[in-house]
């Protein structure tokens, strides 16, 4: 089943053009990477699919939905975890998952926050407030209650920026532990991070979706050493061989 389908998605800023007509589509309970340099309208495509912004012309669908007549039930079944960890510091991290439980009127929430204390492992700094933890404590709570309303698509938009390697393994685990339970958009300027989590790759460059793909087939496609060298390959269009 197709979890997101764009029909020739388009986002204008006054004359600009920073999405440039893009058709994509991805599979329910897989995921799905959306790679490109800065400036490549990877962050614009997001806010759209994630209906924060509308598109200027073109369409999408969300699970057969259409983005700009159901907006509001779409955003009902999908969460966002922001690259700018999204957690209130000064509350204590059973704080922040029932403050967000309560916004999205779990019913039962009791249960819904034991799940996320256990699955992420909370237990041991669920009572010190989220401005005393690391870094990678706060990545995994602010993945934590992207999870609070069992959404059926999440997107997560840099989510291990920042961290140490075993604060990002530990969360790479987690994530792959939600393959096939839910769709996964994932960011992320670690090449390493994208071949070993995604299903399939998307790859941006000045506002077009110029190649897709697994790993294996952008690699054999570019005829490159390596997933790294493939992406400089079509995102510079092969001016970096």
């Amino acid at each position: 089943m197709i979890a997101i389908k764009t029909k020739k998605l388009t986002k204008k800023f006054k004359d600009k053009i920073v999405v440039n007509e893009i058709d994509l589509i991805i599979k329910r309970g897989e995921i799905f990477a959306l790679l490109g340099t800065n400036g490549a309208g990877k962050t614009t495509t997001i806010k759209m699919l994630s209906g924060l912004i509308l598109p200027t012309s073109g369409s999408i669908k969300i699970l057969g939905m259409d983005m700009k007549k159901d907006v509001y039930k779409i955003k009902s079944i999908l969460n966002v975890s922001p690259q700018e960890t999204a957690i209130a510091p000064n509350l204590t991290i059973k704080e922040n998952l029932e403050f967000m439980a309560g916004v999205y009127q779990i019913k039962d929430k009791e249960k819904k926050i034991s799940e996320l204390i256990k699955q992420f492992k909370l237990d041991e700094v669920l009572n010190r407030r989220t401005k005393t933890l690391s870094g990678g404590w706060q990545r995994k709570v602010s993945v934590a209650i992207s999870l609070i309303n069992n959404p059926k698509i999440l997107f997560l938009d840099e989510p291990t920026l920042g961290l140490d390697v075993i604060a990002r393994k530990e969360l790479w685990k987690i994530i792959n532990s939600l393959k096939s339970k839910i769709t996964i958009i994932l960011t992320t300027h670690y090449m390493e991070e994208a071949e070993n989590l995604s299903d399939r790759i998307g790859i941006m460059a000045n506002g077009s979706l110029v190649d897709i793909g697994t790993s294996e087939e952008l690699i054999k496609k570019t005829k490159a050493k390596n997933f790294e060298d493939a992406f400089v390959s079509i995102a510079t269009g092969g001016e970096l061989q």
